[in-house]
């Protein structure tokens, strides 16, 4: 990231101290880059085209219409539909710390063309609306780690002279705005005040992970679970959620491991087990994968 924004700030001008704005233009799409050097009250924002925006640094306090305020970290994304009005407040913005955003407006043809794609190939029903969703009303959204690949990439073949730039930047964008949606339709699955949580095949497979994730749980008992084939549920929730039923499994014995790491002394190898990890190595090995550190590294940092 550090590199990118070296390029960025070797070909932009700045013209004012409150959403300096750089555009690099694509085919069927604009990258748009706002950087605020100083604090800033109140400032209104309003775009043409549906916008899917990704905090690079600092802190925005967000106001949209009909959504609770928020504040807009790193790591996090807010799609917005064309023509939506916003609010922006900048409480942490300085010369040596400004406040960056990426903003990726996107041709509504090529984002309906992407739902169509997903609605096709998930347990997602036409009725859950994904289309409404991206270009009818605000989402904020916590992205994950293929999301936040994603945003680097873009970043930086938007900002390269690279021969076939478009190409590229047609498969990236149709990636992200997959990953989106399937970051949505986990949210709205897992939501006990979505309908999809006690109509969908997918919703019930995860309440059931969750709350039997201690067991031995294979994808032939989900499967089951699912009233699907193996290979027809093993595909569908890739499709749908973005990783396997294996993969999600995994995550949340992770997420409860790392609880019990927090707030109890029991030994790792304990700790593994209770959460539905066979064996050690195992546990360790994905523990890495996710976190970056093995457990006792985590545990560490968590005494420090």
């Amino acid at each position: 990231m550090n590199s990118i924004l070296h390029t960025h700030k070797s070909l932009r001008k700045i013209e004012t101290l409150v959403e300096n704005r750089t555009i690099y233009s694509a085919e069927f799409a604009e990258m748009n880059i706002y950087e605020t050097h100083q604090k800033a009250e109140q400032v209104y924002l309003e775009f043409d085209f549906p916008i899917i925006a990704t905090m690079i640094s600092g802190r925005k306090i967000m106001y949209l219409k009909n959504k609770a305020t928020f504040d807009f970290l790193p790591g996090e994304s807010v799609v917005l539909p064309a023509k939506n009005k916003m609010i922006i407040d900048f409480p942490e913005a300085t010369i040596d710390s400004p406040t960056r955003c990426m903003a990726l407006g996107i041709d509504s043809e090529k984002i309906q063309e992407t739902i169509d794609i997903y609605q096709n190939a998930t347990e997602i029903e036409e009725s859950f609306a994904m289309s409404s969703n991206l270009n009818l009303s605000p989402l904020h959204l916590n992205n994950n780690y293929q999301v936040q690949h994603l945003v680097d990439r873009l970043l930086q073949t938007f900002t390269s002279g690279h021969k076939y730039k478009d190409a590229l930047l047609d498969v990236m964008i149709k990636e992200l705005i997959l990953r989106l949606l399937q970051t949505n339709a986990r949210a709205a699955l897992l939501d006990e005040t979505s309908y999809l949580f006690d109509n969908n095949r997918m919703a019930f497979v995860l309440k059931y992970i969750r709350e039997h994730y201690r067991e031995d749980i294979s994808v032939e008992n989900l499967a089951d679970k699912a009233c699907m084939s193996s290979s027809h549920f093993y595909k569908t929730f890739k499709n749908t959620l973005g990783e396997t039923p294996i993969e999600y499994l995994n995550g949340e014995r992770l997420k409860q491991a790392k609880k019990l790491i927090r707030t109890s002394s029991s030994k790792l190898s304990e700790i593994a087990f209770s959460c539905g990890f066979n064996s050690s190595s195992y546990f360790n090995t994905q523990f890495k994968k996710q976190e970056g550190m093995t457990p006792s590294q985590f545990r560490k940092t968590i005494l420090h």
